[in-house]
């Protein structure tokens, strides 16, 4: 931890001002501007980029990932220029608060990946690297968005301590494990050799066929297309071993939240 020279006023006010900035929902913003539907009915019913991705917009996929990093880290920046590192650090801690427990939501909210890099990237930028690398690399692999989450929030600690910044080790571990909690589902899931979101489904997006199609574990049925010119839609239920399924000519990623 760095030296607190602030008094308890000023870092009690960039706390609430982080965990407001963080708590600020963009992945339903968007999907609700943009006309997707309502993200908390979709998929896993989560306000994260992975789920926005459901909704076969990867537009708003990619600007949700943004901006909940952008979030965190500007909160961190904004702290640091006008209070100090601690309140920096207390702002990064906030800021995961408000995202993963926006007030606005019932306290129920993301899953805190993308605002956890965003904060590494304002804190402490060669560690924020190195996890996105860890982020990237694991998703790459597995082709699942949660393991590469948790990859990258267990390699943080590390990369501190490597890197030279120990002086965020105590919020490292403390951002991890917040990381670690909001993905508990998905580690139960993982260690039972299950993949699929909170509902049990495999999103697959076809790289030729168009928007995503999800299987369901449980019944091994496969719905037809759920998503199609920005609105929702529900297909029809179509059996796995269907000989017209294009997934057996063609390319697919898995998902998981």
């Amino acid at each position: 931890m760095p030296l607190i020279d602030s008094s308890l006023f000023v870092l009690l006010f960039w706390a609430v001002a982080a965990y407001l900035i963080g708590s600020v929902p963009f992945g339903m913003v968007l999907t609700r501007a943009m006309n997707l539907g309502d993200l908390r009915s979709i998929g896993s019913g989560n306000i994260g980029a992975t789920n926005v991705l459901r909704t076969g917009s990867k537009k708003a996929a990619a600007l949700t990932l943004i901006l909940d990093g952008g979030k965190g880290a500007v909160a961190v920046l904004l702290a640091r220029l006008f209070a100090g590192e601690d309140a920096a650090q207390i702002t990064a801690l906030a800021a995961m608060l408000g995202h993963c427990y926006p007030v606005w939501l019932g306290f129920k909210g993301g899953k805190g990946v993308a605002t956890f890099l965003g904060v590494l990237l304002a804190l402490a930028w060669p560690v924020g690297l190195a996890c996105c690398l860890a982020w990237l690399i694991a998703m790459a692999v597995t082709r699942t968005s949660s393991i590469g989450g948790l990859a990258s929030a267990a390699a943080s600690t590390f990369f501190m301590i490597f890197l030279g910044y120990g002086s965020a080790l105590f919020l490292g571990i403390l951002l991890t494990l917040l990381v670690f909690w909001r993905h508990r589902e998905n580690i139960k899931r993982i260690r039972a050799g299950i993949s699929g979101n909170s509902d049990d489904t495999i999103l697959r997006r076809y790289s030729t066929f168009g928007p995503p199609q999800s299987l369901d574990i449980q019944t091994g049925l496969q719905s037809g297309p759920m998503f199609g010119d920005g609105a929702t839609r529900m297909g029809s239920l179509v059996p796995l071993n269907n000989t017209s399924d294009p997934l057996k000519s063609s390319r697919f990623s898995i998902f998981q939240d």
